[in-house]
């Protein structure tokens, strides 16, 4: 009697550490399946995060690039029917020198921006740093796209001249002048676009936490 109660308690033993075992097995299951989901809100959260910060890439070199090239345009020419020298540079012309201003600022926020949109690609939490960028961003906007409004208009009489005014075309004689004025007008119009872009982007991420 002794020895089968003996092994009546030994099987009870053995099929109690078998439930416990099955009962750790489903919770370690369960644990690791927790581990592998993952939420689609946070993972589209994180793209927008990375477009915006492709986009701030892709504006650097808009807005940089055409302020190096206007500001670094000049040409001389001889003119044979007065035989002098006539030159003529970006400085010459205040519209020119306000918008290497405005694209060097922007240029120069957008890379000091772009450690800031890293941090917020990995951290979810900082709502206030966004709201500050969308606000900076909307004033960059602002001053790239009065830039290059100004710009238009004088690469336009430059051109076409006005005849009204009395004022020649200088393009005749300055083609290589005009040529470049013209090339840095496009990057900073793409780079305004791009900017419209981040602003969208800023927003929909703000509002999306």
């Amino acid at each position: 009697m002794e020895e089968a109660k003996h092994n009546e308690a030994e099987e009870a033993q053995r099929i109690e550490a078998g439930e416990a075992k099955h009962i750790e097995a489903g919770e370690t299951s369960r644990s690791s399946r927790k581990v592998i989901t993952f939420e689609p809100k946070l993972v589209i959260n994180k793209g927008i995060s990375v477009l915006g910060f492709l986009l701030r890439l892709f504006a650097v070199f808009g807005t940089i690039g055409s302020a190096l090239a206007m500001g670094t345009t000049h040409e001389s020419v001889v003119s044979l029917s007065q035989l002098v020298l006539l030159k003529v540079k970006y400085s010459d012309l205040p519209t020119l020198m306000f918008f290497v201003v405005a694209n060097a600022i922007a240029g120069g926020y957008l890379v000091l921006s772009l450690p800031v949109s890293i941090f917020l690609i990995f951290s979810t939490k900082p709502k206030t740093s966004r709201i500050i960028l969308l606000v900076i961003d909307t004033v960059m906007l602002a001053l790239v796209s009065s830039g290059a409004s100004a710009a238009t208009a004088t690469v336009y009489l430059a051109h076409e001249g006005n005849t009204t005014a009395n004022w020649p075309p200088i393009c005749q004689q300055f083609d290589g002048f005009c040529e470049r004025i013209s090339g840095s007008l496009i990057g900073s119009f793409c780079a305004v676009i791009l900017l419209m872009l981040i602003v969208i982007n800023s927003a929909i991420s703000l509002s999306r936490h």
